[in-house]
């Protein structure tokens, strides 16, 4: 038997309640856990996040290099474009980076309190050309 039965990241924000709204609208999630300080969503593939009140929260400044130990989360998607529409309209921000060296390519955004986040096309099945 698993000592562990799922895992979860999680998210400290000022505005739990808020930045969940924004997360079950992009995964098509529904919330399954509410407190007064933390609010837990499931995703439509099982993707659990949760956001934790924390009034102290500042956003992560992340592109920049005195930040570079900050985590950050990938959503594999079919279609970049309609997934950026989404994510604009749920609040999100595009953020400025260059391009990410490799195969797949990816986009990166930050949430309505300022977590980054990449969506990132399916990597290919077939077999590596040349």
């Amino acid at each position: 038997m698993a000592l562990v039965k799922a895992g979860v990241v999680v998210l400290d924000c000022a505005e739990p309640e808020k930045l969940a709204e924004f997360y079950k609208g992009l995964l098509d999630a529904e919330e399954i856990v509410a407190s007064a300080n933390r609010v837990e969503i499931r995703g439509a593939d099982g993707t659990r996040l949760a956001f934790r009140r924390d009034v102290n929260a500042t956003p992560p400044s992340w592109p920049r290099p005195e930040n570079s130990f900050q985590a950050h989360l990938d959503f594999l998607v079919d279609d970049l474009d309609e997934v950026e529409r989404r994510v604009v309209g749920l609040g999100g921000r595009p953020l400025e980076t260059k391009g990410a060296p490799g195969p797949h390519e990816e986009r990166g955004y930050s949430d309505p309190s300022g977590h980054s986040f990449t969506i990132r096309l399916e990597p290919s099945t077939a077999p590596k050309q040349g």
